[in-house]
């Protein structure tokens, strides 16, 4: 018997201009580890592969080859914790392997904060918080404040957006609709 498709995104690259400060920056911040490195095959650069992962081989590939001027094309890289400890953690850290533009944005369905890395990539490091708010949403968010204080303050944003629900009745609908794109796919080619 076959299982289900489901693809799951496992990890991402980018291109570096130093990869030992980059290196530097995501172990010393993420706990990663580099599990291998070398010239790409059809790549023909230098990658550095980190995990914190034992299950996963990598998951931030860094790259060699961004020029000097390149300005970044990262979005974002983020990086999911379990508690506001973790967050407080996360921005000591980085601001002390010299993150920059560091700030704290209230999601409503999750806490995060935002840096810069040393090469100006976006990095977002947050924790999900039981509840649902249509996205994009940011409040601020002031890690500075005690668990409590920031947890009241959360709850009170999230009930005031009208897109608000439990995380778990989002879940139900993503379940939902996924089913009905399944079906609608199935009734369209047959």
């Amino acid at each position: 018997m076959h299982t289900a498709y489901c693809a799951n995104l496992a990890h991402c690259g980018i291109f570096c201009r130093d990869l030992e400060a980059m290196k530097a920056f995501y172990c010393g911040v993420f706990d990663m580890q580099e599990t291998d490195r070398g010239q790409g095959v059809t790549f023909r650069f230098d990658i550095v592969f980190l995990s914190g992962r034992e299950e996963q081989h990598h998951q931030l590939a860094l790259a060699g080859g961004r020029g000097l001027q390149t300005p970044s094309t990262v979005m974002q890289l983020s990086f999911k914790v379990q508690c506001l400890d973790h967050l407080r953690e996360a921005r000591r850290r980085a601001l002390a392997l010299g993150a920059t533009q560091m700030r704290g944005l209230n999601h409503g369905n999750a806490l995060s904060i935002y840096c810069l890395d040393p090469e100006e990539n976006t990095v977002e490091v947050y924790l999900d918080t039981p509840w649902y708010v249509s996205q994009p949403h940011g409040d601020p968010l002031d890690l500075d404040l005690d668990d409590e204080a920031i947890w009241v303050q959360t709850e009170r944003l999230v009930h005031s957006d009208p897109s608000f629900m439990p995380v778990d009745e989002w879940r139900r609908q993503f379940v939902l609709r996924g089913q009905a794109l399944k079906q609608a796919a199935g009734t369209a080619g047959g």
